[in-house]
């Protein structure tokens, strides 16, 4: 990206060019392929940002699935149209929007193989997710929220009190959930019948995957009493009549199912023990006449639940399936042999992140994106090379010139090697003087790598050294690595816990890059991270505040004993650090940034959304007063009716806000009369 500056204040300060309002509202990407049972046809989504109207937009384009020819709209994109999914015989293409208005969620059906005119099936006042044709083509399912009775009263203020008898009762991004559970419906694609709730009652389901057979679907919920204390997530047979027979038995997390071909095995993405996350997803294959199962993915010891996106298992045959997983910042597509025998093989170039795939007919398509490049559809034969068939970030990409990063391994402090990814402004010089941004991922369960990360890209058209990394703790590596900062009290799997080699890793990475990039200035760095990464900057500000001139944080948590009481995953970070916050308070402010308050001179940018559940806004509230009261330099920045999310689905101009104001913090802390220019 380029690279250029601009007086701000009185003082020149190094800002992007092109602005954060023209990389926001200019991105455009290309994901959810849909490939034609025949191969003929990928059908995908194409998401754009309209600042003036302060909105995202989407809709349905195609592309022939050997990609001789580049992609072409279908839909015009006006009311969201998403989620494309063929019929069996191809004749048929479904997908949602909100053609109702953008308080209704809707399914229609448009044909493909002549004239016709589109249908809808559906109308809800939630979202309808995941529409899937059944096999002989008479039906398709969906999953969408069934609202309780309380809400036909649409002023809250005469609305029914609740009553909240188990945990996640409501979640970030989704709000309370407790009375508006997941359910899975069902309805005829000749549009003879209403919708029809297959999973009705208090409990969630909010996966599945038809029988072969058309008689029912395998969902995937938390359907016993005891799901929010014991965490287990299990498969369901349900029938086209509602009768429902659990196949696994509350001993583990069983997701994303999918039905084989010949209908008597299904395949899912879990886990067996729930109290050891993190822990690396894996794929497992259950047989339905017996009930057992068997993992099939383990001679790759990587997560199968990808930071980048994730779906169901796809078969190819009765013998082998797709899936994807990462690897060290990348993320593939795998052949998976369904006996578990032959060991998984990657189909996808290497490098780059796929953040969608399907396949159908002897071809694969795939969303996938690179560091300087957003999200594009290829396509490629089975065990073929891979053609793009998109161009719809083309336009993007010359007005923006993203910049690629360099990546290498950085030594950490007991030898392990740890990823690293530098971007550097396009002008970079090293006999020069650039100012340093560290970047921390969330998660901590996560991952940087090769995707598309716009605030790379931004601090780097501003005049800075980018630098991230993926510390211990992240996926993307073996298990060991994602599981040496849980709790060193832990029963099971006992590490180091947070704030230890996590942050021996970061300031590994960040003494590397200084070193193999001369013009780095080391007297001018600044630190800033989102969620786990916010607790990072703020436990950095406290333990190693020398280092950093400036340091954000943002959507931290940075009190672990109150958020295990007060977000809305609370209870489940027992999971991580080992004993309940009730029996051992100590252990959680032990690892609390909050505690070593009193340490931090570094300035701080404190930002965070007020409708945040995941880290509620007390946890920044909490930091701020304690900063003011001693009177460090501290801001804080609010942002109204935004969730956890603000900075990757926020609205876009809060996101574009967020941005400047985040870019001019770092101008003004880490400038200086030598400055470059």
């Amino acid at each position: 990206m380029r690279s250029g500056t601009t007086r701000t204040e009185g003082y020149r300060a190094a800002m992007p060019s092109p602005s954060p309002a023209e990389l926001i509202g200019s991105l455009v990407t290309a994901n959810a392929p849909a490939v034609s049972p025949d191969g003929r046809v990928v059908a995908f989504v194409v998401r754009s940002i309209d600042l003036d109207a302060n909105k995202y937009r989407s809709r349905i384009w195609t592309m022939p699935g050997d990609a001789t020819r580049p992609g072409r709209p279908l839909t015009s994109g006006a009311s969201a149209d998403t989620q494309p999914t063929w019929s069996p015989d191809g004749s048929s293409l479904a997908f949602t929007s909100a053609r109702g208005g953008d308080r209704e969620s809707t399914l229609h059906v448009l044909p493909m193989d002549g004239p016709g005119e589109t249908v809808t099936l559906a109308t809800r006042d939630e979202s309808i997710v995941a529409p899937q044709f059944s096999p002989d083509g008479r039906w398709i399912a969906f999953v969408s929220r069934r609202r309780d009775e309380r809400y036909a009263e649409t002023d809250p203020a005469k609305q029914a009190p609740r009553r909240i008898t188990r945990f996640f009762h409501r979640l970030d991004g989704a709000g309370w959930t407790y009375d508006r559970p997941n359910h899975v419906w069902v309805v005829a694609t000749d549009g003879t019948e209403a919708p029809r709730d297959l999973t009705p009652g208090e409990f969630s389901f909010d996966q599945f995957s038809w029988l072969a057979d058309s008689s029912g679907v395998v969902a995937s919920g938390a359907g016993h009493d005891t799901w929010d204390r014991d965490l287990a997530t299990d498969l369901y047979r349900v029938g086209l009549d509602g009768e429902r027979q659990a196949l696994t038995a509350q001993t583990g997390i069983y997701q994303f199912p999918s039905v084989g071909p010949d209908g008597t095995s299904v395949a899912f993405i879990g886990l067996d023990d729930q109290y050891t996350y993190p822990q690396n997803v894996k794929i497992g294959v259950l047989d339905l006449a017996t009930g057992t199962r068997r993992w099939v993915s383990e001679a790759l010891d990587r997560s199968f639940l990808p930071t980048a996106g994730t779906r169901a298992p796809i078969w190819l045959d009765d013998s082998s399936l797709l899936a994807s997983a990462e690897d060290r910042g990348d993320t593939g597509v795998y052949r998976i042999d369904a006996a578990g025998v032959i060991a998984p093989k990657l189909l996808t170039p290497r490098v780059g992140g796929v953040n969608s795939f399907h396949a159908a007919g002897g071809v694969i398509a795939v969303g996938r994106g690179q560091f300087d490049r957003p999200s594009e559809i290829w396509s490629a034969p089975l065990d073929g090379a891979f053609e793009r068939g998109s161009r719809v970030a083309e336009r993007f990409v010359e007005r923006v010139e993203p910049i690629d990063a360099r990546r290498f391994v950085s030594p950490s402090s007991d030898g392990v090697e740890v990823d690293t990814w530098v971007t550097l402004p396009a002008d970079y010089d090293p006999t020069g003087s650039f100012p340093v941004l560290l970047n921390v991922h969330g998660g901590p369960f996560t991952q940087y790598g090769n995707v598309f990360f716009d605030e790379a890209q931004m601090q780097a058209a501003a005049g800075y050294v980018v630098v991230m990394c993926n510390p211990r703790g992240s996926s993307g590596r073996e298990d060991p690595w994602g599981q040496a900062i849980m709790g060193p009290k832990h029963p099971v799997r006992p590490g180091r816990g947070w704030g230890s080699v996590d942050v021996e890793d970061v300031l590994a990475a960040l003494d590397e890059a200084l070193r193999r990039f001369p013009g780095a200035d080391r007297s001018r760095v600044g630190m800033l991270g989102g969620s786990y990464g916010g607790y990072m900057a703020t436990w950095l500000a406290a333990h190693h505040g020398e280092r950093f001139r400036a340091i954000c944080s943002e959507r931290a948590v940075n009190n672990l004993l109150s958020e295990e009481w007060n977000s809305d995953i609370a209870t489940m970070f027992r999971i991580e650090h080992g004993p309940d916050h009730l029996v051992d308070p100590n252990e959680y402010l032990r690892m609390s940034p909050i505690t070593y308050v009193d340490r931090i001179t570094t300035p701080m940018l404190i930002v965070h959304s007020e409708d945040d559940l995941r880290c509620p806004i007390t946890q920044a509230e909490e930091l701020f007063v304690a900063l003011r009261m001693r009177g460090q330099d501290v801001s804080f920045v609010r942002f109204p009716a935004e969730g956890h999310e603000l900075s990757r689905s926020g609205s876009p101009r809060h996101r574009v806000q967020r941005a400047e104001l985040i870019l001019e913090f770092f101008a003004n802390h880490l400038r200086t009369d030598s400055s470059h220019e």
